[in-house]
């Protein structure tokens, strides 16, 4: 489970984002000033940081500024009031990896979340029974005979595999294999994990009906 911290200062903006990200099934730890946001970062070793840059105490800015110091390379997604250009683009400067403009729209802000949390995910290998699959070569092979599988099958089985024994929705398998700008209906994935299922071993790819799919190691 992927732990997220929050930091940011407005009530009703903390309350909600924050149960909304645990009802997609994240661990969420929130702080509503920056001195207690910085220590958290810190000690919490959090998987993403969701950064307000007007707070109490020390600024966003300064929280960012110290992090990349320390060499903490947690992705770190801005929140802001503040619409002028030159302010996106200093935190940006200062380490930020994307940022959202208030109001924003809870929709996009979870897209851009889980596009953070997938660019941080390694890929390496996974073996499967006879079966391993490199996700670096986008190669995959059975007692050394390769098996055919398409980019999109390769970007669907590593969102599977990074979160073994969690079911993962539909909407969140389409992310991983279409990005958030392409707009495809979700049932694409039904077709992909079919093909899936002819191409592995039985057993591994378990369907929960109604919500999604599970990836059994």
């Amino acid at each position: 489970m992927n732990r997220i911290l929050i930091v940011e200062d407005e009530p009703a903006i903390l309350l909600g984002l924050s149960g909304q990200l645990r009802r997609e099934g994240y661990e969420v730890l929130t702080a509503d000033n920056g001195d207690d946001g910085l220590a958290s970062a810190l000690s919490a070793k959090p998987d993403l940081l969701i950064l307000d840059l007007m707070l109490p105490g020390i600024s966003g800015y300064e929280i960012c500024r110290t992090l990349r110091a320390q060499g903490q390379q947690l992705p770190i997604l801005m929140l802001t009031a503040r619409g002028e250009e030159a302010d996106r683009v200093l935190g940006l400067d200062l380490g930020a990896d994307d940022y959202v403009t208030k109001p924003f729209s809870l929709r996009e802000l979870l897209a851009r979340v889980r596009a953070l949390l997938r660019r941080t995910q390694p890929a390496g290998k996974v073996q499967v029974e006879d079966v391993e699959i490199d996700f670096n070569a986008y190669a995959a092979a059975k007692n050394g005979v390769p098996i055919d599988l398409t980019r999109r099958e390769f970007h669907l089985l590593r969102a599977l595999t990074a979160k073994p024994n969690q079911v993962l929705s539909r909407d969140q398998l389409l992310d991983a294999v279409v990005g958030e700008d392409v707009y495809v209906s979700n049932r694409v994935i039904d077709n992909h994990i079919v093909a899936l299922r002819a191409k592995l071993p039985d057993g591994h790819l378990i369907t929960i009906r109604g919500v999604g799919y599970k990836w059994i190691p």
